[in-house]
């Protein structure tokens, strides 16, 4: 239980500390478009069970009756704030309520959209043995995934049948390694990676 004890701990913190800047954030989205400050979005987490996912919204409402999927930073839908707040991965903060409520872990397999998750063959279930994470291996090897996918002739044949299944592959990898001071190691090359990008 240490990493979840860890988890409890550290996101508490996190959110007191962080209060004052999220709140600043909060109002810079509804400044910036209309629309709620969250997005909650419907993901696979631990045990194969669906959980909400919060994060600060960045895109214009209802953006997703155009595609679930980002296709590059200067997505038209997304908003001016909401660049910023992707580029830093600011928007991912509100998952601290994530990782406070179970939800989530700092470190895991990235939770993946239900309709997605469909196309996971029987040996990709177990990655669900675990709560996904904020962060992990393979959200560090596709951190410009959308980069990646505005490129792609396809972008939807190409993230389902190139980038799910090299996913799932580092998902496993971490499983097999995960532990506590590797999860550490994992954190600490997120925070380097967001702070020089």
């Amino acid at each position: 239980m240490p990493k979840r004890i860890f988890d409890i701990v550290l996101s508490i913190i996190g959110l007191l500390i962080l209060s004052p800047f999220l709140l600043l954030i909060a109002i810079l989205i509804k400044l910036d478009s209309k629309g709620p400050v969250l997005f909650i979005q419907g993901r696979v987490g631990k045990n194969n069970i669906d959980f909400n996912i919060f994060k600060f919204r960045t895109m214009s409402v209802q953006s997703q009756k155009k595609g679930l999927l980002t296709l590059g930073n200067d997505d038209s839908r997304i908003t001016k704030v909401g660049y910023f707040l992707r580029r830093y991965k600011i928007d991912e903060l509100p998952q601290l309520i994530n990782i406070l409520k179970g939800d989530m872990s700092f470190v895991g397999p990235r939770p993946e959209l239900r309709y997605y998750v469909n196309f996971y063959k029987k040996d990709d279930m177990r990655i669900f043995s675990v709560r996904p994470g904020i962060t992990g291996l393979a959200s560090l090897k596709y951190r410009n995934e959308v980069e990646l996918l505005k490129a792609a002739e396809n972008p939807e044949d190409f993230f389902i049948n190139t980038i799910i299944p090299d996913k799932l592959k580092y998902n496993k990898e971490y499983i097999e390694k995960r532990n506590f001071f590797f999860d550490l190691k994992l954190i600490s090359i997120t925070i380097i990676k967001v702070i020089t990008k």
